[in-house]
Formats: C-alpha cells, sequence, structure tokens
C-alpha cells in the first residue's frame, strides 16, 4: 500500500513516525529515509532507541527558503539510490520517505524517479511519502492520501519552533 501525508499543516511526519512506531510494536522493520532534512532532530534520538527502525538522512539542512546548493541534490540522489537498493532487497515492511514530495516539488527529483520507486516496491511493503506538495501523479499511484490542512498555527503570532514540539 501507499499513503501520502501531504497539506501545509503541521503533523506529516509527526503522522508517519506514529506508524513507524505502531509497526515497530508490531514486530515489523520499518526505514526512515529523510530527504533534505539534514539536522538532528528529536525524534531521531528517540528512534534510535526503538528496535526494528532504521533511519536515515539524505540533506544538508533545511534550505527551502534558499536555493538548494549541489551537495543538497547529491544528497537527495543518494537517498533516492539507497531507497532503491533497500527496495529490492525487501528487508523491511514499512518505508518512509519523510520530506520527498518537496524534494520532487524544488525539482531534485523527477517525477518518473518517485513513481518508478513507488511502482517497482513490492505489494507487501507499505511506503509513506510526506511533504507539501505531493505530486499529482504520485497521488494518484497512492491507495490513501492525507491532507493536513492549516487553519490555525501559533508560527503567525511570532512563537519559535520548540524543542520536543517542532524539532
Amino acid at each position: 500500500m501507499i499513503q501520502v501525508y501531504t497539506g501545509d499543516g503541521k503533523g506529516k511526519t509527526t503522522a508517519a513516525l506514529g506508524l513507524a512506531l505502531r509497526a515497530s510494536g508490531a514486530g515489523l522493520k520499518v526505514y526512515i529515509g529523510q530527504f533534505i532534512k539534514g539536522s538532528s532532530y528529536s525524534e531521531l534520538k528517540a528512534l534510535k532507541k526503538i528496535p526494528n527502525i532504521k533511519i536515515e538522512q539524505y540533506g544538508s539542512g533545511c534550505f527551502i527558503k534558499d536555493k538548494p546548493k549541489q551537495a543538497d541534490i547529491d544528497l537527495v540522489r543518494k537517498g533516492l539510490k539507497r531507497v532503491s537498493q533497500i527496495l529490492v532487497k525487501r528487508n523491511y515492511d514499512l518505508i518512509i520517505l519523510d520530506e520527498i514530495n518537496v524534494a520532487l516539488y524544488l525539482g531534485l527529483l523527477k517525477v518518473s524517479e518517485v513513481t518508478n520507486l513507488i511502482k517497482a516496491a513490492p505489494k507487501k511493503t507499505e511506503i509513506i511519502l510526506t511533504g507539501r506538495w505531493a505530486h499529482p501523479k504520485v497521488i494518484r499511484l497512492a491507495n490513501l492520501v492525507s491532507e493536513i490542512k492549516d487553519v490555525k498555527h501559533y508560527y503567525k503570532k511570532g512563537i519559535k519552533a520548540r524543542k520536543g514540539i517542532e524539532f
């Protein structure tokens, strides 16, 4: 099954990580590839302590407001290659491609690369794609799409990201 968590609201990655926690509790093996992200977030510390979950990052940090550097592009490409290898090996029951929708939107990946990856996935492997701006072709391939909508957010009142809540 293919799931997409998209939209402009807060909680896409959090929802995916909640599913990773549930899957690990059920004895399933989980792989999380974080695209674009390259910082040490609090969830990384917690996830490293949970059995059956492996997490890798393919980014140098958040550059959304700036133009991506070649290093950013290279890391995203490396992530796509790694995920392709993981799918071939069939070692994981759940694969989360965190922020891959953003990498696709920014042109760091081609739509055909992501859709081919989805189509090549083993039927028994659950794949979650997160991030704003999910491409219509990705949405068409998905079995489930959740759009997280921003109705109200405290950022708009100047409240900064808080450790343990946003990172």
